[in-house]
């Protein structure tokens, strides 16, 4: 599979609380996540969808929804139920991106599947509840390169790093 974690996290690697993101930046949303995820697919859970304003669907792109419930239905979303419905998926739409959106538990669950993550790294701790696998601690993975420091207008500073899954010695 070749697929791409993306995610923002603060400094403990945090991602949420309380079923919301940390934070809102603007710059992150549209300068990062829609840059690198406008045309393709997105993969997230069920509770990531109750997060979306009026739990609309990402615009613009596919959205995949995972879920262990076989009677959800999403008008307009593709519906999964497990990894190898996922696996399967990727397999028959070779010429797709992938990208792994969340949540916690998703995250947790198929970041083996990645072979790259893109993570907004907020320079600050936040109360969280909610994490991303601490890439930096993690032997599979290696920070491939990291963006110049962004201030953003809400206070927060932040790179983007790119992260490459080690290969196979």
């Amino acid at each position: 599979m070749s697929m791409t974690a993306i995610a923002a996290v603060d400094k403990n690697w945090g991602i949420g609380y309380k079923g919301d993101l940390l934070i809102s930046i603007p710059e992150d949303q549209k300068g990062v996540f829609r840059k690198y995820t406008a045309g393709n697919t997105v993969v997230f859970g069920r509770k990531t969808l109750l997060t979306f304003p009026g739990e609309r669907l990402l615009p613009k792109r596919v959205n995949i929804i995972l879920t262990r419930n076989d009677n959800f239905e999403k008008e307009g979303a593709v519906i999964l139920h497990n990894r190898e419905e996922l696996k399967k998926y990727e397999a028959d739409h070779p010429d797709e991106k992938l990208f792994l959106i969340g949540g916690a538990s998703v995250y947790e669950s198929m970041l083996d599947l990645c072979d790259e993550a893109i993570i907004t790294y907020i320079n600050k701790e936040f109360t969280a509840d909610a994490y991303f696998p601490n890439l930096d601690e993690d032997p599979e993975w290696e920070l491939d390169h990291e963006e110049d420091e962004i201030m953003s207008e809400v206070g927060v500073s932040f790179n983007v790093r790119f992260y490459k899954r080690r290969a196979e010695a």
